[in-house]
């Protein structure tokens, strides 16, 4: 399989993890996000929607980073990334979801204001991120209080959920996330996933460089 992407980006990142995760033999071909080679026609061929990650397997073509995950862990048939048990497989889905349509999209205000912004010469606008505060605690609040009793999101094994959940808070310090009061996800990422082999080989570093990137 073949990842297109930049990982830069949060939800690239979110597959590259997902694929050390599933076990998957993948090669990436770099979409310069900066440089706004997602907009180039031949990419807008494989993504109409100019986002990545995309993926490329044989003549089959899939984006939506969370689908890319799904499709890869059924292909392989790892159960364990992504349990086939009916309520189990039904409740990543739902985290599935949940991501991409609420955390996802309050984590990204952080990104863009402590993040992005400073990265193109802009400035954090304060009351962008004071608006989305009480938002964001209360999404945050629902993966602690899940993550009281549960080492991972759905068991005592990490699985697809898990990584995308974890993907918006790839660099949850430089981004400026406010976990201080969220004791049980704060465990969960910093002594749980950040300390897996599938998380730390695809770890963005200074610089926004992968560790074999060179």
């Amino acid at each position: 399989m073949e990842l297109l992407l930049d990982p830069i980006t949060i939800n690239s990142r979110k597959a590259l993890a997902g694929f050390k995760l599933i076990g998957v033999d993948y090669t990436v071909t770099k979409i310069d996000f900066f440089q706004g080679k997602q907009q180039s026609p031949e990419y807008v061929a494989i993504n109409p929607n100019a986002s990545v990650p995309a993926l490329r397997d044989g003549d089959f073509t899939l984006w939506e980073s969370n689908a890319i995950l799904q499709y890869a862990a059924d292909k392989l048939g790892n159960a364990s990334a992504y349990p086939t048990e009916l309520k189990t497989r039904a409740d990543v889905n739902r985290w599935l979801l949940w991501e991409s349509s609420a955390w996802f999209p309050s984590c990204y205000k952080y990104v863009v204001e402590n993040c992005v912004k400073p990265l193109l010469g802009g400035e954090t606008d304060q009351s962008i991120l004071d608006a989305e505060e009480p938002n964001f605690h209360k999404l945050a609040g629902i993966l602690d209080a899940r993550l009281a009793g549960s080492r991972y999101l759905c068991g005592d094994e990490p699985t697809i959920a898990d990584v995308a959940v974890a993907a918006p808070m790839h660099m949850h310090a430089y981004f400026k996330l406010p976990l201080d009061n969220h004791k049980n996800l704060v465990r969960w990422m910093t002594q749980d996933i950040e300390k897996n082999s599938w998380w730390i080989d695809t770890t963005v570093l200074e610089g926004f460089a992968l560790p074999d990137a060179g």
